[in-house]
């Protein structure tokens, strides 16, 4: 049999060629990322980040009924991704994945998030006992939605846009002296009631809280959503919330005025 590390299109186009392992896999790999970016285009960035940190992604086989195999789907997280997975969260995704099944011509029954089992030794008692963490025992690939993400300083970002923004901003940070520097935090969960939040930057100075979204060109009609949004996030403690739309950052001198506004009505 071919290697499974194919692209999962090589091996669904050529099941003949591959394993029935390495086809279920392809699948499933194939449901989760045309999930993710369709709550991508449609707004749920948050979810769409989320799903990218799945360690995997399986297909577990239910029932025939109707000439169509029904499956329930397997998401694999670590712990601290998978407290994320609300009720709300977990029936977006369903219901994306609902899409892509349908057009697959098989079906899928309930969604289940599980956290990685620890991986452990005979010596698991010392470990616990000297403070030692054990490793997660899921090895495998993460799936990458798209293109990779930008990355910078041991940071990832969800496209070019939000890298741009940080550039700047890491630019202003090394010109500032250590008593009288910023925090840049990229896509940090922020949990608000009932509500789970991903700011493309959140941004500490001088004892201020700032967020700095990056509106992509699926942004429009969501006016209302923003507004919510904010409110919740002004109640919480961040004192002012800006956002810069993809085409008014295709310059650098374009970011650097947007951060230089930013930065000055945060302290203001």
């Amino acid at each position: 049999m071919a290697a499974a590390s194919a692209p999962f299109q090589e091996i669904l186009q050529n099941p003949d060629n591959y394993s029935d392992e390495d086809f279920n896999r392809a699948r499933a790999e194939k449901v989760l990322a045309v999930s993710a970016t369709l709550l991508h285009q449609r707004g749920h960035e948050d979810i769409a980040a989320l799903l990218a940190q799945a360690e995997t992604c399986d297909l577990h086989f239910q029932e025939e009924d109707w000439g169509k195999s029904w499956f329930d789907v397997v998401l694999d997280f670590d712990h601290a991704q998978k407290e994320r997975f609300t009720d709300e969260v977990q029936q977006r995704v369903l219901s994306a994945m609902h899409e892509v099944s349908e057009r697959e011509n098989f079906g899928l029954q309930n969604l289940r998030v599980r956290a990685i089992l620890p991986e452990v030794d005979q010596d698991w008692r010392e470990q616990l006992a000297s403070g030692g963490k054990a490793r997660p025992s899921n090895h495998a690939r993460k799936v990458r939605v798209g293109s990779p993400h930008p990355q910078a300083d041991g940071l990832h970002f969800t496209n070019e846009w939000e890298w741009r923004v940080y550039a700047v901003l890491r630019e202003r940070q090394l010109g500032l002296p250590d008593n009288d520097t910023l925090g840049i935090l990229p896509l940090s969960a922020m949990k608000v009631r009932d509500h789970v939040f991903e700011p493309d930057l959140l941004i500490t100075y001088r004892g201020y809280a700032g967020v700095i979204e990056v509106d992509g060109p699926h942004h429009k009609g969501r006016s209302s959503d923003d507004k919510s949004r904010e409110r919740l996030l002004r109640h919480a403690g961040v004192k002012y919330i800006d956002r810069i739309d993809v085409r008014d950052a295709s310059t650098k001198e374009e970011v650097e005025k947007f951060v230089t506004d930013f930065l000055r009505h945060l302290i203001g």
